[in-house]
């Protein structure tokens, strides 16, 4: 398997990054059984591709939070608590 960058990652839909971490962790599960068996191992490979994929996603949910509309009560509260100091 190549390894996949983020470049990669950020064209793919949703449902593929979901697929495709369900099958890059099942593989981190095989070459950890593998690793103790064999010298060489691909665990760190396969981690590396798992946390840009959870990046991206972490990413996108942050980027869907930041547009929803903020309390508009609170910022004249804390204006006013800056200005009586």
């Amino acid at each position: 398997m190549a390894t996949l960058k983020f470049k990669d990652i950020k064209k793919m839909s949703k449902e593929e990054r979901e697929g495709k971490l369900k099958e890059l962790k099942l593989e981190l599960v095989k070459s950890r059984i593998n690793a103790s068996k064999n010298k060489g191992s691909r665990t760190r490979d396969i981690k590396k591709i798992i946390a840009r994929i959870l990046t991206l996603n972490n990413q996108k949910h942050e980027d869907q939070k930041s547009s929803a509309p903020k309390n508009k009560k609170i910022l004249p509260e804390i204006n006013r608590k800056l200005n009586k100091k």
